[in-house]
């Protein structure tokens, strides 16, 4: 039953790194230092992605929101 549950996460981690983790973690079960790190890491990992979409943000923000596109003119026809 917990092999058929840890079958099924594996197939819907779509992500690389997360199916990366995934396969390690059920590698080594004990708790051991190797283990410890790499939850370390993964938060570490969370957090530099997490950093890439606040500077974004950060970016487009000051960029301004653009307000759809030029404006009309009125113009006089004879």
């Amino acid at each position: 039953m917990a092999r058929a549950k840890s079958d099924e996460i594996s197939e819907r981690i779509s992500c690389p790194v997360g199916r990366f983790f995934s396969e390690l973690e059920k590698v080594s079960r004990k708790k051991s230092g190797f283990l410890e790190h790499l939850t370390r890491s993964r938060v570490e990992f969370l957090k530099a992605v997490k950093s890439l979409i606040d500077d974004k943000i950060e970016a487009l923000e000051k960029k301004g929101i653009p307000r759809g596109g030029k404006k009309a003119t009125k113009i006089k026809v004879e």
